[in-house]
């Protein structure tokens, strides 16, 4: 290589800003970051993680994730083109194994996208409102007589396990077997003393996925995992590694991104009381748009990777083949040129278009779930804790938010209520009971109506 065409490759790599949403002060300098790469460099190089782009700006980010020389695609195996999918840095724990649609491009991802979609429209979803329901009325009961309750590991890691599973197919009551290591492995380093513990409740609950997978093939009960085993790729049934991968990318993206988006906002309207008491009374016209609102500032999923798939120029940079970049949702979200007063939380917000679900097609197919367990649960606290307060004391957030943006603990106390009905274990069994009588997991293709509790 000549010296020039070395500082050829050198030039394009401007303007160069170090990056590094796994440094322990993303988090706490997350605005500051934003407004200077949004003010001097909002597409920049950055040497961190082997070198990759990071595309900050509002218009950027729609430009590249619209881009059809963006690849999602991650080849673990390196029979196509080596690619390695949506982590930057590749995750230790998924290097042999890819995520599903996620990372894949198309006509791949169209054809199991096609698979999940009866399972997981408007309509679909709709039907398990009443299932929803009761699973937060149970949790909430066994904390409503004491006055206190962590949000966390009371409520919002409960409600989306509990129906993820319902879904799946899987025995509801294991929820807790899913549970911890998948939240647990979003905010544990690999060079954490924990890791081994974590790594190995990981192995428990893939071997139980995988136990379950073979169940339903031999004895087959409704659910995503049932249509995953139906489901075919490239015209052939779906390889066991490739199910696999589709389910982890379920699992993760149904349990953690709904708990830290449900942790933030009960925070943060606990410390606005009169915000909270507008949008309880006037849950009818400002649920919708608060949600929006929500999402958009505290934007779960911060990012997504991909992969330059051939030389082109985007949004005025030059890209070659190979090149990896960082698709910032939770900074283009806080854009000024496209929203207003960006670092304001406003809940009756207009015109509110984030991309805290990602943008093109591979936009996240479980927005639907999210968005209704949300306000489900966000309802039942209103009326059944109005005058929660959480205690900023022990409130524990995610040391990163480099993969999720979420908390460990949010403990709060209120006013303390009457129970309505039983406890969560008698509960799940009973829900059990009703998913398996009236097949509420098959796709809505083939069951239409609602839970009947």
């Amino acid at each position: 290589m000549t010296a020039e065409h070395t500082d050829q490759l050198t030039e394009r790599k401007q303007p160069n800003f170090h990056f590094d949403r796994f440094a322990p002060d993303y988090r706490d300098n997350f605005q500051a970051i934003t407004e200077e790469m949004h003010d001097e460099c909002p597409i920049a190089w950055t040497d961190t993680h082997e070198g990759h782009w990071v595309a900050a700006g509002n218009r950027e980010v729609f430009e590249l994730s619209r881009c059809p020389y963006t690849s999602n695609d991650h080849d673990p195996q390196g029979v196509r083109r080596g690619y390695r999918g949506i982590s930057i840095p590749p995750s230790p724990r998924a290097r042999g194994i890819r995520g599903g649609i996620l990372e894949m491009d198309e006509p791949e991802h169209r054809e199991l996208r096609s698979v999940l979609n009866p399972y997981l429209s408007p309509a679909a979803v709709k039907r398990w409102i009443p299932f929803i329901d009761e699973v937060v009325r149970a949790s909430i009961d066994e904390k409503i007589e004491s006055g206190r309750i962590d949000f966390v590991d009371d409520l919002a890691n409960i409600v989306p396990a509990v129906l993820t599973l319902g879904m799946l197919g899987v025995p509801l009551h294991k929820w807790t077997v899913y549970n911890e290591p998948v939240h647990a492995a979003v905010y544990t380093p690999p060079m954490s003393e924990d890791y081994p513990r974590v790594a190995e409740m990981h192995r428990t609950m893939g071997l139980d996925l995988l136990t379950n997978m073979i169940e339903i093939r031999e004895t087959p009960r409704p659910g995503l995992i049932h249509a995953l085993t139906q489901a075919t790729l490239n015209g052939e049934p779906l390889p066991d590694i490739e199910a696999l991968g589709m389910l982890a990318l379920l699992i993760g993206g149904g349990f953690d991104t709904t708990t830290a988006l449900t942790a933030h906002s009960l925070e943060w309207l606990s410390q606005n009381p009169g915000e909270r008491e507008t949008l309880s009374k006037e849950r009818d016209v400002l649920l919708d748009a608060a949600t929006e609102e929500f999402l958009r500032y505290y934007t779960p999923a911060p990012g997504d990777g991909r992969t330059i798939a051939e030389d082109c120029e985007v949004a005025g940079k030059q890209f070659l083949e190979g090149d990896r970049v960082w698709l910032s949702w939770a900074m283009a979200n806080r854009d000024p040129q496209v929203f207003e007063d960006p670092e304001q939380l406003i809940l009756d917000r207009k015109g509110n278009r984030h991309y805290s679900f990602g943008l093109g097609v591979h936009r996240c197919i479980g927005s639907n779930v999210a968005r209704t367990v949300f306000k489900r649960m966000l309802i039942a606290v209103f009326d059944r804790m109005p005058d929660f307060r959480c205690d900023p004391e022990t409130t524990v957030h995610y040391d990163t938010i480099a993969v999720i943006q979420g908390m460990r603990h949010l403990p709060a106390t209120f006013t303390p209520g009457p129970r309505l009905g039983p406890g969560l274990d008698e509960t799940l069994e009973k829900l059990q009971q009703i998913c398996d009588e009236q097949r509420l997991a098959e796709p809505v293709t083939v069951h239409r109506d609602a839970a009947q509790i």
